[in-house]
């Protein structure tokens, strides 16, 4: 009887994503920093790769697993997928991917900053934890693999962590806020490397 259920739900979710179909492209162009032929070119791979037009966490994580085969991407991956999936629905569409995407390689310092606060608040509670910073580090040490980082130390992580979350809590409240995340970015050059060096994780 369960499976039978779980058959069914999954058959439903099957037939939505098929008839999964993007926005007009005219409304994607407007809404991204790409143009209409790119955006063509960008839908061509995607729908390669996905051809139901939607993309699942599973989906996600063996695709980005190809670009970083010296380490195991499953868990940043996975955070990645979360933050691409802006309405928490599972699956990551064509429309979500380009907006996303958008921001990362064509926004401005204060959008790309804005969707790294989203990526680092886990829980999307608008904080940042220390402990989500620390999951998030380990996650990048993780993927780019024992022959990127061979002399890390196992703490290198919590390290790295400690120094950038006393530097951006500036209330020192135990919880980094937008503005706070925004600010110590701006103005601390090592951060704003960190980022570009998060922006090639992407």
């Amino acid at each position: 009887m369960f499976f039978e259920e779980k058959d069914s739900v999954e058959d439903e979710l099957e037939m939505a994503t098929v008839r999964h179909r993007p926005e007009a492209l005219e409304l994607l162009e407007a809404q991204s920093k790409f143009t209409k032929k790119e955006l063509q070119i960008l839908y061509r791979g995607f729908k390669n790769e996905c051809p139901s037009g939607v993309v699942n966490e599973e989906t996600f994580k063996e695709i980005y697993s190809q670009f970083f085969p010296q380490g195991d991407s499953t868990t940043y991956a996975h955070f990645l997928f979360n933050a691409f999936d802006t309405d928490h629905n599972g699956a990551v569409s064509f429309e979500d991917f380009i907006k996303g995407l958008s921001i990362l390689l064509r926004g401005t310092v204060q959008e790309k900053l804005n969707w790294a606060f989203n990526l680092y608040d886990i829980n999307k509670d608008g904080y940042i934890t220390k402990e989500e910073m620390l999951d998030i580090m380990k996650a990048i040490y993780d993927m780019m693999g024992k022959c990127t980082y061979p002399v890390l130390k196992e703490d290198a992580p919590r390290q790295h962590v400690e120094t950038f979350f006393q530097k951006m809590d500036k209330n020192k409240d135990g919880v980094v806020t937008i503005d706070e995340f925004i600010e110590s970015c701006q103005k601390d050059e090592n951060i704003m490397r960190s980022m570009q060096l998060f922006e090639n994780v992407i």
